[in-house]
């Protein structure tokens, strides 16, 4: 039975299955359920430039406000599934660090987060947050 699931989002596809699978896991067990994403405070001429320099919105840096906004866009779906216990988290820095942050605080049972499928030069140089998570996760989670 889970109590307290973690969620992490970045607005991406997979991300969004994730979403999905954990709003279902919550209604299920009854759980309170934590949304959590990461953003890198950048200045505004600066977030204007890696916008246009980086076409995948996958990789670009998101300003807190956008993150803030789309743990809101998040929450309101899991609430429209039922789920009345939703908390959103927008932390600054490295992703699967803010969630496992979350997931400690929060006590949490489980965790759940996409998998973008790196490979090659991109999972080195950026690594994996769920490769991360999963090697650092709470052991209760």
């Amino acid at each position: 039975m889970f109590l307290s699931i973690v969620v992490g989002t970045d607005g991406s596809e997979t991300a969004g299955t994730a979403l999905r699978h954990a709003i279902e896991l919550a209604r299920q067990h009854e759980a309170r359920l934590h949304i959590v994403s990461a953003y890198e405070p950048v200045a505004t001429q600066g977030l204007r430039n890696q916008r246009v320099e980086i076409p995948d919105p996958e990789w670009t840096v998101r300003a807190r406000e956008d993150v803030i906004s789309m743990l809101e866009g998040a929450a309101a779906v899991a609430r429209q599934a039922g789920i009345t216990r939703v908390e959103t988290f927008a932390r600054q820095g490295d992703a699967a660090d803010a969630i496992l942050d979350v997931a400690e605080e929060q006590q949490c049972d489980l965790i759940v987060v996409g998998n973008k499928g790196m490979t090659g030069a991109k999972r080195f140089l950026l690594g994996s947050v769920p490769n991360k998570i999963s090697h650092h996760a709470p052991a209760r989670c």
